[in-house]
Parts: C-alpha cells; structure tokens; sequence
C-alpha cells in the first residue's frame, strides 16, 4: 500500500471529509494540481469544480468544492472551501433547478440583476450536475 497523506476538506459550517489519501487532485485557479506524500509545501486559490482523491484502499472519491483555498504539506492537505459536498451528497434536482433560476437571472441582465452572483451560481450548479452524474 502507498503512503497515505490526510485529507481534510471543511466549509464554514461543517468538516466534509477527514480521511486518509493516497492522492489529492484539486481544481487549482491556475489550474488542476495534484498531492503525495512529501510534497512541497504551498498554498493557493481553488476554483469550482471536483476534488479527487484515492483512498486508502485505493478507491477514487469525488468531492464539489466551491472556491476557497488549499494547503499542501508533506503529510495532509487541508481545503477550507465556501461550498463541499461528497459526490454521493449532491442534490440533482436541487441543482438542475438552480441551472434554471441562475439563466432566468441572466437572461433579466440589466433589470438589477447582479450578473456576476448569477453566473457563478450557474457554475456552482452545472459543476454539482457534472460530478453527481459522471460515473
């Protein structure tokens, strides 16, 4: 088995994994990143999108994240995100009507319609239908 470095990705209002990883992939706002064992230490800016990882076992694991940060160390990988839910948590339906409610918005562009909060909620929700449908 491969060393194993500690995941933990947490939002304001609760703790969303804590577990052993062999591999972190995250979506870096420079673009996608991965973590092992003994990387170099850094941190940086997320974007929307999934988290991956692999446990223990071996196992692929997806997490949606929305914005936030993360801290690579040699031995964990701590993701202080706005939004995150485990793949197996998201809420299709939920987000399908966001889809809806978020091109109403935009499509009002102009009638005191913030188009920036309109556009990353049509993103957060398109990310969440993505990641709960890929298989």
């Amino acid at each position: 088995m491969a060393e194993s470095i500690r995941l933990e990705v947490v939002t304001p209002e609760k703790s969303v994994v804590s577990e052993s990883a062999q591999i972190v992939v995250a979506p870096g706002s420079m673009g996608e990143f991965g973590v092992l064992t003994g990387h170099t230490p850094f941190l940086t800016t997320l974007k929307t999108g999934a988290l991956k990882f692999k446990d223990e076992s071996g196992r692929e694991r997806f997490v949606f994240v929305s914005s936030g940060f993360a801290e690579a160390l040699p031995d964990r990988v701590t993701v202080l995100a706005e939004s995150a839910e485990r793949r197996k948590d998201i809420d299709v339906q939920r987000a399908k009507s966001a889809v809806e409610r978020s091109e109403k918005h935009l499509q009002s562009a102009g009638k005191d319609v913030d188009y920036l909060r309109a556009k990353a909620a049509l993103l957060r929700a398109i990310s969440r239908i993505q990641l709960a449908e890929t298989r």
